[in-house]
């Protein structure tokens, strides 16, 4: 079963650095404990942070019993790793509340209600905190070597380009004492991370070793980039957060649906849940139909289900349909319509104004270059207000035509589109 599991992984991609394998596949003969930190940076998790939420899932499907750590301290420290300048440090209390947040997200992909192997949450600022600063550097800061701190890549890093400040310097030996805390407390055998973590992960092997005696096991997940090299995770309007506060649901879905064709191979292993089967055919299905875009939808439904539940899936893919004709428009709420027509080309018009033509509209809006693109599009039958045919050159929309007294909805031919929002 464990050399199952740690072969998924790798046909995933989803292994950069592990400890000894055959060590590794005997701890996993049996159930064990292993955990991976997310620090609150924000008040939300985004979708960078999903891929190695979702391998810890996968543990726990094996069997496993997964510890996600929120990093309560560590939060307010801040991680060198892959910052070419000091983090600005948050105040507790706004630490404290994002922890709250991040901890619910959590809950939708860890089960915590399993008996066998249900998750057991953590926070470091429990065990950190009662520890004084003497306590601290004489039971822990004693065991590391400032030589070997220097070595690690993400302070080597640092020192070569902006300098590190104390504090972040002192995180590698945080993150050691929650991994010792943890094996005390949980008999926790592995740590997870990106492959940017592997020294700090080391360091808490080498920790557990001098003072437990004890030995345990650190496993990394590559750091994900998209086929054109640019960072995954990043959108125009910035990441895709898992709070829908900060990303809509509707947001979130369209961002796997308009993933590029050549990213969903890699999309689909590292993401989905499905086995390697059904996987291997959706890929099949972006070589051979991908107009379809079959395998974008089944993974926008997936995810989208996984953070945000399966009725708020079904309503943003329902909302996606009715954009583009295939729903009645009408029927959408109101938040779902604002994100859905938030990144469209748009005219804005003032409260009690009168409303132009349809075709003095669309050319406003820049989705044609002129007044008389728009009235040519309107006599080839391609124009469209709130998905139904615009049939003359000289319909002027109403009140009664907007969508919540506040949107209307503009479409050209079958797949552009724009809007006109009400605005004061």
């Amino acid at each position: 079963m464990s050399n199952q599991l740690l072969e998924d992984l790798e046909w995933r991609g989803l292994i950069a650095q592990s400890t000894d394998r055959k060590e590794l596949e005997q701890t996993l003969s049996k159930q064990i404990s292993l955990y991976v930190g997310f620090d609150p940076t924000a008040p939300s998790l985004h979708v960078g942070n999903l891929v190695v939420l979702l391998v810890l899932r996968r543990f726990q499907l094996a069997g496993h019993r997964p510890i996600p750590l929120v990093g309560g301290a560590t939060g307010l420290v801040g991680d060198p790793s892959g910052k070419s300048e000091e983090r600005s440090l948050n105040e507790e209390k706004v630490v404290g509340e994002w922890v709250a947040r991040i901890k619910k997200q959590l809950e939708k992909v860890i089960d915590f209600s399993d008996k066998k192997s249900g998750a057991i949450m953590a926070n470091n600022l429990d065990w950190t905190k009662p520890v004084s600063a003497l306590e601290f550097l004489r039971d822990i800061g004693k065991h590391f070597s400032v030589n070997q701190m220097l070595a690690k890549d993400s302070v080597a890093n640092r020192l070569a380009t902006a300098g590190i400040s104390y504090t972040e310097f002192s995180y590698q030996v945080l993150q050691a004492f929650d991994y010792l805390e943890l094996y005390r407390r949980h008999q926790c055998k592995l740590q997870i991370g990106g492959s940017d973590q592997w020294g700090n992960i080391v360091a808490g092997l080498d920790l557990i070793r001098k003072v437990e005696g004890g030995s345990a096991h650190a496993l990394t997940v590559p750091l994900l980039a998209k086929s054109d090299g640019s960072k995954f995770g990043k959108t125009a309007s910035g990441a895709v957060w898992l709070d829908p506060q900060m990303t809509s649901a509707y947001d979130f879905f369209q961002y796997w649906l308009n993933s590029d064709d050549a990213d969903m191979p890699k999309l689909l292993k590292v993401f989905s849940l499905k086995d390697r089967a059904e996987i291997e055919r959706l890929i099949e299905t972006v070589k051979v139909n991908p107009g379809a875009r079959e395998a974008h939808r089944e993974l926008a439904r997936e995810l989208t289900s996984l953070i945000h539940g399966e009725q708020v899936a079904k309503k943003v893919e329902e909302a996606a349909k009715a954009l583009f004709g295939q729903g009645d428009i009408s029927e959408l709420e109101l938040s779902t319509l604002d994100s859905a027509l938030s990144q469209l080309p748009k005219v804005q018009i003032k409260k009690g104004e009168s409303f132009p033509t349809w075709v003095d509209l669309l050319a406003a809006t820049g989705v044609v270059d002129s007044k008389s693109a728009a009235r040519r599009i309107v006599k080839e039958g391609g124009g469209y207000l709130n998905n139904k045919k615009v049939e003359s050159e000289d319909f002027t929309p109403t009140k009664a035509d907007l969508l919540h007294g506040k949107y209307l909805l503009l479409r050209k031919g079958k797949r552009d589109l724009a809007a006109v929002e009400i605005v004061g």
